[in-house]
């Protein structure tokens, strides 16, 4: 979940909870449809969804599932062998977290695992989703393994499996060991292998329990944020950083792929994008050529490597400067034919033509010029975005099916008498469920909805004031309540 302002320099702009391509997005005047406000009046929740809103209408087999990460909630940064991530070397530099808070802490899922998977079942989720520390798991990013480190995501396996919900894993959430940053991490072409060795690791060790997998989390966020715009760890930036860990995400990503099928038997083998939707500021030609050039960034640039396409080098010229990076055979080995994919939608974004903004010759629209509904991000609520992204990529050759990996909404939780009415969250899930509904039906193979996220956390560069979770976390105490939207779901998913 969360991702901040990409590139004003040259437009682009970051996307997921945390990487929404739209940190100045606009608010969706839709936000409150006529019948959620008739269920959700101040002070009187109803926790029943709306009568055009049913589990049922999804099908039996469609996957009800909360999402996470390891460097936002597990906590336990360094114990039981644990070495330091990115994330736990560059939190610790003042500035870079806009609450100089750490995640040292975090929710401490490392300990209290077994109560918040508990909270998983009571909401009546049969599916929780959550990545692996590689730091936890190969303290010098390969080689010897940490047992205390593959033993602990056991006890969270098979605590999920006790409670009848499915463990659904991502390899990688944006938290290399420092040590192999210390040696170019993602820039440096030796990743491709350091990852496969990572990959080995834990599909060897957790396969025969795990069958779903996840190879990276949105890679454009973690390659633009940390290597290019230096706003997320490891802080890097300019092209020479961003366009070389671009090409080795895209070849880890299919590497990926391929050791889980080659080691994990009956496997679902994916990986995830972060997406949105771009729309001109008018149908002048210029903003027409400019979403061209954004839509090749955001929702392109990793998708079309792996199903043989090739980088959108002919949206964006530019891009033809990754050509330096690749080597012979990588062609080939960017492909890979995946089980399903991840879209992770947050809002939209709308692009203006700028003639002087190199590369994409243009940027975002801000949502602040708005008087539209956002959510605290100030990305627009837009829920017919989930829906555009649906179509667009059930549309590719090669699509098998989706599962929404990530969607959620921040607002300004209050805690009051030990209840948090978020009443506005459960509006944004009835109207986004709604627009996952109608594409259902009109025949996009959607097999699955993942909430951004279980619980509030340590949201990468805006710390702990911004909270995505349907359970509300107590910093402090590390107290849990779930909040009314999660009450919602219990009530929704009970059907």
């Amino acid at each position: 979940m969360k991702r901040r302002e990409l590139l004003k320099s040259i437009g682009l702009m970051g996307g997921g909870a945390f990487f929404s391509p739209l940190a100045n997005a606009f608010s969706s005047l839709n936000f409150f449809s006529s019948q959620a406000k008739n269920n959700l009046l101040p002070g009187n929740i109803n926790f029943k969804p709306s009568g055009d809103l049913l589990k049922s209408a999804f099908g039996k087999d469609f996957i009800w599932g909360v999402s996470t990460a390891a460097p936002q909630i597990e906590g336990g940064w360094n114990e039981d062998g644990k070495s330091p991530s990115v994330w736990d070397v560059f939190s610790q530099i003042k500035g870079k977290i806009k609450t100089d808070e750490k995640p040292d802490m975090a929710c401490n899922f490392y300990h209290k695992y077994s109560e918040d998977i508990s909270l998983i079942k009571q909401m009546n989720f049969d599916a929780f989703r959550f990545s692996l520390a590689w730091s936890r798991i190969l303290p010098n990013g390969v080689g010897e393994k940490n047992q205390k480190g593959i033993d602990f995501y056991h006890r969270v396996i098979d605590k999920c499996l006790e409670k009848g919900i499915q463990p659904w894993v991502t390899l990688y959430h944006w938290d290399i060991p420092q040590v192999l940053q210390d040696k170019g991490g993602w820039v440096n072409r030796d990743v491709i292998n350091w990852f496969g060795e990572y990959v080995q690791v834990c599909s060897r060790a957790f396969g025969d329990k795990v069958k779903n997998w996840m190879v990276l989390n949105e890679p454009l966020a973690f390659t633009a944020l940390g290597y290019l715009l230096g706003i997320h760890a490891p802080g890097k930036k300019g092209f020479k950083n961003f366009l070389p860990a671009v090409h080795h995400a895209a070849m880890c990503q299919a590497g990926g792929g391929r050791i889980i099928r080659e080691n994990v038997i009956g496997s679902q083998a994916g990986t995830t994008f972060s997406c949105s939707p771009v729309e001109p500021f008018s149908g002048a030609q210029k903003h027409l050529i400019t979403v061209e050039k954004f839509d090749a960034i955001l929702n392109r640039l990793f998708i079309e490597p792996s199903l043989g396409l090739g980088y959108p080098v002919k949206s964006i010229k530019q891009l033809k400067r990754i050509d330096k990076y690749v080597k012979s055979g990588d062609a080939e080995k960017l492909k890979f034919d995946f089980d399903f994919i991840g879209i992770q939608n947050y809002t939209r974004e709308i692009e203006k033509y700028h003639w002087f903004i190199p590369i994409l010759k243009g940027k975002p629209v801000s949502a602040k010029n708005k008087k539209l509904e956002k959510t605290e991000m100030g990305w627009e609520i837009y829920p017919e975005g989930i829906f555009k992204m649906l179509k667009k990529f059930s549309s590719y050759d090669g699509v098998k099916k989706i599962y929404i990996t990530e969607n959620g909404a921040a607002f300004p939780d209050v805690l009051s008498n030990g209840k948090v009415n978020d009443k506005k969250r459960i509006i944004f899930f009835e109207d986004y469920l709604k627009k996952v509904l109608l594409a259902k039906n009109e025949g996009v193979k959607v097999e699955g909805y993942f909430v951004w996220s279980l619980m509030d956390n340590f949201e990468w560069a805006e710390g702990y004031r911004t909270r995505f979770g349907l359970v509300y976390v107590d910093f402090n105490t590390q107290q849990r309540i779930i909040k009314d939207s999660g009450l919602w779901f219990k009530n929704f998913l009970s059907e």
